[in-house]
């Protein structure tokens, strides 16, 4: 492309954003969420780019360039395995020393008789969720780290440093990511932040499936008691993550809140109700949510549709996409839905062809963003997946659509509706609690009060980043 690069971006965004608003720009975007598949084109091992975030980098801005996308995911390979060993987290199987080189990284669920969090662990949690994070769960599932009736160590004392560095470092680094993503291909960064329910919180890092499974048949009323307390804590992360000019969604991962995980009266009584008031309120907030909707949904479309207009994208996996626009296109902008078994294993001209019916029966009208159905590994064939760009180039042309330029949501509220715990979202130690340790305070106590407070969100946010990202 001879045009400036800015220009292209700004193109691009306007594009992305305008789809994103349920409307119709000059064409479908084409956003694809490719991990370990970027290792693969770019040369790379699933080791390589797991264990090393510069070559993850390099290789989604490889793609990016050459398949000349309009939006990507800065590094969709998001668990990086340097910090997770510098603190020696025990749940990821990492590539070259737990799985092969050549395989992705992989999660592996605690027995149901030493999960993460005790079935009689429930009231600590809803108490105070952040300590009980750092006191219990985090000496759990890393091994250098020791609990509180356990003296320090070297190695204890040294994960802390190496885990916050290490995660300084990697954070930081997306800055650069994002801004050479966006000056050397006029690539879009397709999301910010991160959000998870609080039910699929725990099923995956506290109680577990089995867990989870067994507690809501014998004590539903604590569950929903920890959804509660966990919801403002997850809703705080999501919106000081996120975009600040409020232009890209925050990615929300969707695991196990569908059928067959969870029973739909569970998804009625406990999933829904502590979710949808996040989604409501960062939306209020003039944020949007990207639903990324791992597996079947189909059972749960009509709760979806209770959410304000354009609050939410909706990524199709394994739903029927062509039904699920008849369900929630009036409302929300869809994105996915290509088959990854189809990208893995078909014909390019079988992929043209799904291409095609997808645009006519989906993204006819606008509010549609071309992506496979689930994140792209190392399985996907480069071929196809140039088929999917190029059907998608050729046919998704809107004849009467527009780029608006990409404009903030601006807010509706300043202040938060989800009732928050005893702690409030944001920091470890109240000031409250360390004013009491202050005999006197001959200076400006506001001062101290605001500085106190701003290094307790660096604590805070590690505990939950861990929680949340790795």
């Amino acid at each position: 492309m001879g045009e400036d690069k800015e220009t292209v971006y700004q193109e691009r965004l306007s594009r992305y954003v305008t789809a994103l608003n349920n409307e119709a720009p000059d064409r479908v975007p084409i956003r694809p969420f490719v991990a370990e598949f970027t290792a693969k084109y770019a040369g790379y091992t699933c080791q390589e780019v797991t264990h090393d975030y510069n070559k993850a980098f390099s290789a989604a801005r490889k793609c990016a360039a050459d398949f000349d996308w309009d939006a990507v995911v800065s590094n969709m390979v998001y668990v990086w395995t340097g910090l997770t060993q510098a603190i020696g987290l025990t749940y990821y199987g990492v590539p070259g020393i737990d799985v092969p080189p050549h395989v992705g990284f992989q999660y592996r669920e605690p027995p149901e008789d030493r999960a993460f969090m005790r079935a009689d662990e429930y009231d600590a949690l809803i108490d105070d969720p952040t300590a009980f994070l750092y006191n219990v769960w985090l000496p759990r599932v890393a091994a250098d780290v020791n609990s509180n009736n356990d003296a320090t160590s070297y190695r204890n004392n040294l994960s802390f440093v190496k885990g916050a560095m290490a995660m300084l470092s990697y954070f930081s680094a997306f800055g650069e990511q994002n801004a050479r993503l966006r000056s050397e291909s006029g690539t879009v960064s397709a999301i910010a932040g991160i959000l998870k329910a609080p039910f699929d919180i725990l099923a995956d890092k506290l109680r577990g499936y089995l867990g989870l499974t067994m507690d809501m048949i014998e004590r539903p009323e604590k569950v929903l008691k920890a959804c509660e307390s966990l919801a403002p804590h997850l809703y705080h992360v999501a919106l000081t993550s996120s975009d600040p000019e409020g232009l890209v969604p925050i990615g929300f991962w969707m695991h196990r809140g569908c059928v067959p995980f969870v029973k739909p009266e569970h998804f009625d009584t406990h999933y829904w109700p502590t979710l949808k008031p996040i989604i409501e309120e960062l939306w209020a907030h003039g944020k949007q949510t990207l639903f990324y909707a791992e597996g079947d949904w189909t059972a749960h479309l009509d709760h979806f549709n209770e959410l304000p207009e354009r609050s939410i994208v909706f990524h199709v996996d394994r739903a029927d996409l062509f039904e699920t626009k008849r369900k929630l296109g009036g409302k929300f902008c869809l994105s996915g839905g290509i088959p990854n078994a189809l990208l893995s294993y078909g014909k390019p001209e079988e992929v043209r062809d799904y291409c095609k019916r997808v645009v006519d029966g989906v993204g006819q009208d606008g509010g549609y963003i071309a992506d496979a159905g689930a994140i792209m590994q190392n399985d996907t064939s480069a071929d196809n997946l140039r088929a999917m760009t190029d059907a998608f180039r050729e046919y998704g042309v809107y004849s009467t659509g527009h780029s608006k330029p990409a404009m903030p949501r601006l807010p509706k509220s300043k202040g938060c509706s989800i009732p928050t715990g005893r702690v409030r979202p944001g920091v470890c130690i109240p000031w409250d609690e360390k004013r009491k340790e202050l005999d006197s305070i001959s200076g400006s106590e506001d001062l101290i009060h605001r500085v106190w407070e701003e290094i307790e969100g660096f604590s805070y946010m590690y505990i939950w980043q861990i929680l949340l990202s790795f």
